[in-house]
């Protein structure tokens, strides 16, 4: 017994909270970025938040375009250590490390390019469009910091160890808590920067993480290393990488298409509307992605065990990691429901962004207990094998009717539809999720 996995033998609660709480703080630092810039931006003007709402999208994707990389680099080094191919493992190591390198320059080039089309076709406003350009032209230059990072953090994380990469994400989000109303607002010696003091502060805050994450992997013992000796590009690695991350990226990148087409609803109300859906997202996303962190302890464990054909603890990670996201999402709700005012207050929101934020927040919330039951169904599917079911639940949810509710209900309900179409994305996937889960009993 002293030789089995913990996943084999641990009691399931204690073992969900010990493998889901680092990569749920780390979820949760990881939009603590945007958050922070957008809180203290709401302060400067409601044309900056609706700036940085517009560019939520962007920024978004940049990050779903790391993780992609960053889960086929941690797939295939577990996998690799599962099989006691060690010079293997360094070798995906070296081979993570310079396709996030490279394609992370390659990125911030071509976001450069195309942040003027970008932005065109959103905006009429000229204050509103240089605001955007100002914090993009400097954001574009975070994505090969965070690639690297995240990179970096999912090597570590696929040796097993959780808590190392959890610290090197929380030095970089307090340096940008720091900096963001030092660069902002320009207090003591520091130049007031509006908008691009939050993305120098953003910036700031990736980079340190990335040099952190490098002194982790170099100078620190880990149970893999950066392999240099001998090493020869196999661009088969390359391929697996891109290959085994891209569900990751389709479900991480969703959000960033479903900003982009409610922006384009809402930008035909008011660019108030914009900011204030800007200002709600990212507060949602810290609410989802915090969830997030809490599928990524039981993915390991539901996959383990699927493997081991132990249907009992399969079936009991799945109860529990439902029952702990349902009561998350439940609080989040809880939170939205009861303090719609004082949510918004601390985005500095006007009196005409109060009169319609309020109750879209109290309607939005209502959608949050649907979204834990699909989530952890997608995540149940993914673990054994049925990825194209987490797949289309993720499409589902956030575009295929996402998208044609909100121009049905905003035809017939005005800007409340827009709010009103969550709640029926959501319980209509839920009602899915039933439906998959019925018809796909675990077969060994």
């Amino acid at each position: 017994m002293a030789n089995q996995n913990k996943m084999a033998t641990k009691p399931m609660l204690p073992l969900i909270i010990s493998m889901a709480l680092p990569p749920l703080c780390s979820m949760f630092m990881q939009y603590t970025y945007n958050f922070v810039d957008c809180i203290f931006v709401s302060w400067v003007s409601e044309d900056a938040l609706t700036a940085v709402s517009l560019s939520f999208p962007i920024t978004t994707f940049m990050i779903a375009l790391s993780i992609w990389l960053g889960v086929g680099i941690n797939v295939l080094i577990a996998r690799s250590l599962g099989q006691q191919r060690l010079d293997e493992a360094n070798s995906v190591v070296s081979h993570g490390l310079i396709i996030s390198s490279v394609l992370g320059t390659v990125l911030v080039i071509l976001l450069l390019l195309i942040i003027k089309p970008y932005f065109i076709l959103f905006i009429d406003d000229p204050v509103i469009y240089e605001l955007c350009l100002e914090y993009m032209y400097i954001c574009a230059f975070f994505q090969l910091p965070s690639m690297v990072h995240i990179a970096i953090q999912k090597i570590i994380q696929g040796t097993g160890n959780m808590l190392a990469p959890m610290w090197f994400q929380i030095a970089g989000v307090v340096l940008n808590c720091i900096l963001d109303p030092l660069l902002i607002f320009g207090l003591g010696p520091f130049p007031e920067m509006g908008v691009r003091g939050a993305a120098v502060s953003t910036l700031s805050g990736y980079t340190l993480s990335m040099v952190l994450a490098f002194y982790v992997l170099i100078c620190t013992k880990q149970k893999v290393k950066i392999k240099t000796k001998g090493l020869v590009i196999d661009w088969k690695i390359f391929k697996d990488i891109i290959v085994i991350g891209t569900p990751s990226f389709i479900m991480n990148a969703l959000g960033a298409f479903m900003v982009t087409f409610a922006n384009i609803f809402l930008i035909g109300f008011s660019t108030t509307a914009v900011a204030f859906f800007g200002a709600y997202f990212k507060a949602q996303q810290m609410i989802v992605m915090t969830v997030n962190g809490l599928i990524q302890g039981c993915i390991p464990i539901m996959s383990f065990n699927f493997g081991a054909k132990d249907k009992k603890r399969l079936q009991e990670a799945f109860r529990y990691g439902t029952g702990i996201a349902v009561i998350m999402m439940g609080l989040g709700a809880g939170l939205l429901f009861l303090f719609p005012v004082t949510i918004l207050k601390i985005f500095m929101a006007s009196p005409e962004m109060m009169s319609f934020g309020v109750p879209a927040l109290r309607i939005m919330a209502l959608s949050y207990v649907f979204n834990g039951v699909a989530t952890m169904v997608a995540s149940y599917m993914q673990s054994c094998g049925k990825v194209r079911y987490s797949i289309v639940i993720n499409l589902l949810r956030q575009l295929a009717i996402l998208l044609p509710a909100m121009w049905l209900l905003s035809g017939a309900m005005g800007m409340s539809g827009i709010w009103y179409s969550f709640i029926v994305a959501e319980a209509l996937t839920c009602l899915y999720c039933g439906y998959v889960y019925k018809k796909n009993p675990v077969a060994f």
